[in-house]
């Protein structure tokens, strides 16, 4: 694909960082889960009006609950209160939330609030905002096998599209481009089938630092790329 014709529908941010920034502060790790929450909704509106339509946020993983039980409470209790805010904030601009993941294991104060919330939202079309919660990718795989098991799919019918149906949410196009911060280089089990082909981008900036210069850095470093898919151009 042409860089004339790249597109740049759908960016996923892995947003790591928030511990060690709030440590740089003297603050506990607490306030920097704090800072980077709202550090969301400045990125969503930045990639809103650069006409992205999607935008996924790698929030809480599966493996996130190996934290200590304080910073894990934490976390979701924030959720709570900030889904809520998110909400009045962005709905003035037209932001549909969802969410992916194992949403349903959640605590059901958290859960409840995820659901209200996306049903409040649905109708917003501007930008897509994806909050990836109790998210892994293996767990995606392993969730999609199991539906799949569980209905009527001749397994000789299997192909990549109708796997794609199972997923938690295939109507959202595959990433165009991933973005981690704090300068570690690696997916961390995040969007692994929807990744497979994404232009990566690794930041040195941790997540509450991540700014609107570094945003258009990374979208003009996808901008110089060529997208083969496997093919060639040329």
């Amino acid at each position: 694909m042409t860089r004339e014709a790249l597109p740049l529908t759908h960016i996923a941010f892995i947003m790591d960082g928030n511990g060690r920034w709030a440590k740089r502060q003297g603050r506990p790790r607490t306030y920097g889960h704090y800072v980077g929450a709202y550090k969301i909704e400045d990125v969503v509106r930045w990639c809103a009006e650069r006409g992205v339509k999607y935008a996924t946020f790698y929030a809480f993983s599966t493996e996130n609950w190996k934290r200590p039980p304080e910073e894990v409470n934490f976390i979701l209790g924030l959720l709570v209160e900030k889904i809520g805010e998110f909400y009045e904030r962005m709905a003035k601009e037209y932001v549909r939330l969802r969410f992916i993941g194992r949403v349903h294991e959640l605590p059901e104060p958290v859960r409840q609030k995820c659901y209200e919330y996306e049903e409040k939202t649905k109708q917003f079309d501007r930008i897509q905002a994806i909050i990836a919660l109790n998210y892994g990718g293996r767990a995606e795989i392993i969730d999609a096998v199991k539906r799949i098991l569980e209905s009527s799919v001749n397994p000789q019918d299997l192909d990549d599209e109708t796997f794609r149906k199972y997923l938690y949410a295939p109507d959202i196009p595959d990433p165009d481009l991933i973005i981690r911060t704090s300068g570690e280089m690696r997916l961390s089990n995040f969007l692994i089938w929807q990744g497979a082909y994404s232009e990566l981008y690794f930041s040195e900036l941790l997540w509450p630092d991540f700014n609107e210069e570094e945003l258009d850095k990374a979208i003009a470093s996808y901008r110089r790329r060529e997208r083969r898919f496997g093919g060639i151009n040329g």
